[in-house]
């Protein structure tokens, strides 16, 4: 909304500097940050009256939880999406059509936990939205907003490519409806899996949108997508100043979430996380890099799909538990030292992610 004074320059040259996408995504995150601090404490307090009880505790996971996180509200994602809405839409370009698509993609798989959480908490049980009408809701969403990323972007959006490989590698035509959901609906449901302990999913998430942030700054420029010999996407930096929002309503949330926490960020914010950094990852031509970027994602989304799978399969597990971070605390290790270590993990991997900007 803000980038509308840049229209006045010529009648005041310092409005000049709505123009930046560096200054207008420190400010989003700034907003977001203090949006996040200021709300925050009505809303855990207001979602705790609510609730009463809180989020009801998986009864086959970890038996310390059911001690350590009973009575903890959960939907504390409505605290990160507020921020996060509010600071795009006063310093994004609004004429931009990728943000309002990351946005769509973003508030609907949060809608969507939002509605699981609900019905978890209403009927204090862990079984919330059926699995399969939820998953084809995520696909349905996730469609649309590919479809839309394709009238955007032109055929140029419909192409595959790889990372260390220099220009595209094939053109997946309407085929990349299917595939660009596919990545969106999976990263939103692998970060909903990470989301298991305090602070877990949401430094990871944060570190994710990061390496994103500078993915769309730099794809967003021909003369450093150029320069990098990555593809340039005209319009896709404006997503810098989304993903920056996200961070800097992410930390605000992780203030109140830090361990113990005082609030659960629920399904309505891991859903919609994930399904923004899947949808940024699809809008700047980088789903593979996101297998990187967000490899603790994948990590603890293949985790339970072997779980399950040899489960099946042999009647024996694999694991002591799935998603992994259970199966460390079954090892004994406390959860501050898992937390940690995984956020450890998920820094490296982002940093992996970036290299490949010059591996080409």
């Amino acid at each position: 909304m803000l980038t509308l004074l840049a229209d006045f320059s010529y009648l005041y040259s310092p409005l000049n500097i709505f123009r930046y996408i560096t200054f207008r995504a420190a400010m989003g995150a700034a907003t977001a940050l203090f949006f996040v601090f200021f709300f925050g404490p009505g809303v855990i307090a207001a979602l705790r009256i609510k609730q009463g009880k809180g989020q009801p505790i998986r009864e086959d996971g970890p038996a310390s939880h059911l001690v350590t996180k009973k009575g903890t509200p959960t939907m504390g994602g409505l605290m990160i999406l507020s921020g996060l809405v509010a600071a795009t839409l006063l310093w994004a370009n609004l004429r931009n059509a990728y943000v309002w698509i990351v946005l769509f993609v973003t508030v609907s798989f949060g809608l969507i936990g939002f509605y699981d959480d609900y019905l978890k908490v209403t009927k204090q049980s862990h079984a919330g939205f059926s699995g399969k009408m939820r998953l084809a809701l995520e696909f349905l969403i996730a469609g649309l907003a590919c479809y839309a990323l394709m009238e955007t972007g032109g055929e140029n959006m419909t192409k595959l490519a790889i990372p260390m490989v220099r220009g595209y590698v094939a053109t997946l035509g309407p085929l990349f409806i299917l595939f660009g959901a596919f990545v969106i609906v999976a990263a939103g449901n692998c970060v909903n899996l990470t989301d298991g302990l305090d602070g877990l999913a949401i430094v990871p998430s944060m570190i994710a949108a990061g390496a994103f942030a500078i993915f769309a700054y730099l794809v967003g420029n021909s003369i450093f997508s150029n320069y990098l010999g990555v593809n340039y996407v005209a319009g896709v930096g404006e997503l810098t100043i989304v993903c920056s929002a996200f961070i800097g309503a992410g930390l605000g949330f992780l203030w109140f979430n830090a361990p113990p926490a005082q609030i659960f960020m629920g399904d309505t914010g891991s859903l919609a996380l994930g399904g923004l950094v899947g949808a940024v990852a699809v809008a700047v031509k980088q789903e593979f890099v996101l297998v990187i970027v967000g490899g603790l994602f994948v990590i603890e989304g293949a985790s339970v799909i072997i779980q399950v799978g040899y489960f099946k399969l042999t009647g024996k597990r694999i694991f002591l538990m799935a998603p992994i971070h259970h199966h460390f605390e079954q090892k004994g290790w406390k959860e501050p030292q898992i937390v940690i270590r995984f956020w450890i993990i998920a820094f490296v991997l982002a940093l992996m992610g970036l290299s490949t900007l010059k591996l080409r």
